[in-house]
């Protein structure tokens, strides 16, 4: 009888043991979870990371609250997700700006690669070489050909020195073996308003931020970023059609989370990401913004953005570009 009760006792407390284990590791998430918008409110990325947001709420089980953190080209927003504790609850939508072209032409205040953890990409949008109307140019040959025999005539507007839609003209002036003035702003409102107003004659804005211009007649595109063409813009070819390789760089869009998050956090966080990529209504939705949605595994966004910062640096290193 002794022995029987030692069994028992064992028993039970081997089932207190599992019991406060069971506790101790309790099902992710258990509360709101921030997710951190690297923009001011409103605009493109905000739109983004509040369609994720909700949908990722009802199919988590846990609200997803978006906080607007601007400033700094995103590395205010980067800075304090990379320094939140690697739990789940802070998380961050990455763009191309603050893993792509940011890293690969500044000296920032955090690494891109060591300071986070890749969970799944969102989508991306083209960008598009776009024109104003009033150039006696076409095509994409005609434009290449006018700037050729133009060299001091053109003029292009990017929204601010290392961004995207300067990086990638300085890319085309390279492809091409053409010349353009480079007109930075701050911003790309101000360098739409110029383009309009015939200041400057060229830029390379998002394809979703030149739709509205181009559909109307204000500015004329002649081709787009990425590997096909947008369905958004089907008249439009892409570089790789015209015959110039490696223009597939792209605004594009992912979730991640500070270094170090748990494994078992990472997997949950890219399944329930995928199911709302998945859904049709979130699809169309960003589908009508010119998006191509680009569900990944976190080591192939990983990858992904590995590379887009290897795509820029080049540039940044053949066009001697070097921002403070």
């Amino acid at each position: 009888m002794p022995i029987f009760l030692s069994f028992i006792a064992a028993l039970a407390i081997l089932g207190i043991s599992l019991g406060a284990q069971a506790q101790s590791a309790p099902s992710y998430p258990l509360k709101p979870i921030k997710l951190i918008a690297p923009v001011a409110a409103g605009g493109g990325l905000d739109n983004i990371a509040r369609a994720v947001a909700e949908k990722l709420s009802r199919s988590i089980g846990q609200t997803v609250v978006v906080e607007n953190m601007g400033g700094g080209g995103g590395s205010i927003a980067s800075q304090a997700t990379a320094k939140a504790p690697a739990d789940g609850y802070t998380l961050m939508i990455a763009y191309v700006g603050t893993h792509g072209t940011n890293p690969a032409v500044r000296k920032l205040p955090y690494d891109a690669i060591k300071d986070f953890t890749p969970i799944g990409m969102i989508g991306a949008t083209p960008n598009v070489l776009i024109i104003n109307p009033e150039l006696p140019i076409k095509n994409f040959k005609e434009f290449v050909d006018y700037a050729k025999k133009n060299p001091a005539k053109l003029s292009y507007g990017s929204a601010g020195p290392g961004t995207l839609t300067h990086l990638g003209m300085e890319q085309l002036k390279l492809a091409a073996g053409i010349f353009m003035v480079h007109v930075p702003y701050r911003g790309v409102g101000p360098a739409y308003t110029d383009l309009l107003a015939g200041q400057t004659q060229v830029m390379l804005p998002t394809l979703f931020a030149g739709l509205p211009y181009i559909n109307s007649n204000r500015v004329r595109g002649l081709a787009i970023t990425g590997t096909k063409r947008n369905s958004a813009a089907p008249t439009i070819p892409t570089f790789k059609e015209l015959g110039y390789d490696g223009f597939d760089g792209q605004q594009w869009y992912g979730l991640v989370g500070p270094a170090n998050l748990p494994p078992a956090i990472v997997a949950k966080l890219n399944t329930e990401l995928n199911k709302v990529l998945a859904l049709s209504d979130f699809s169309e939705k960003m589908t009508s913004e010119a998006m191509t949605l680009m569900p990944m595994t976190p080591p192939q966004f990983s990858n992904y953005i590995r590379d887009d910062i290897a795509r820029w640096a080049k540039v940044a290193k053949d066009r001697h570009i070097e921002i403070d």
